[in-house]
């Protein structure tokens, strides 16, 4: 089992703001992909398919780490922080509501000792 960190980051646009809100959120990509511990950091929009007909927020963010302290060091960069207080957390900010969530490979006590 590895130690990595699956982050699935999605977005509800305020109505009219989903082009605009998936620009800001393809800027935060470059600075991202060069932190330490990053594998995976892709933006992207929910399309339209008779085989995939789930219920999600249409802008999601697919991440993977190398391992949580990494994970909780980019959410606590000044660029991610930045992100959330001004298109999230702001009266006029473009998300109506964003959901982030954290996932392991790892099953619940996968290395737990057998008595």
């Amino acid at each position: 089992m590895s130690k990595k960190v699956y982050c699935i980051a999605q977005f509800l646009p305020k109505p009219g703001q989903e082009a605009a809100l998936f620009k800001v959120l393809q800027q935060l990509e470059p600075n991202t992909l060069r932190e330490d511990g990053c594998i995976q950091y892709r933006v992207t929009r929910q399309i339209a398919s008779p085989f995939a007909e789930g219920k999600s927020f249409p802008i999601v963010f697919n991440e993977v780490w190398q391992d949580l302290a990494h994970f909780e060091a980019h959410c606590q960069r000044q660029e991610i922080q930045d992100f959330f207080a001004q298109y999230c957390l702001a009266e006029d900010g473009l998300a109506a509501e964003w959901n982030v969530c954290v996932y392991s490979d790892e099953p619940i006590d996968w290395d737990a000792s057998k008595l």
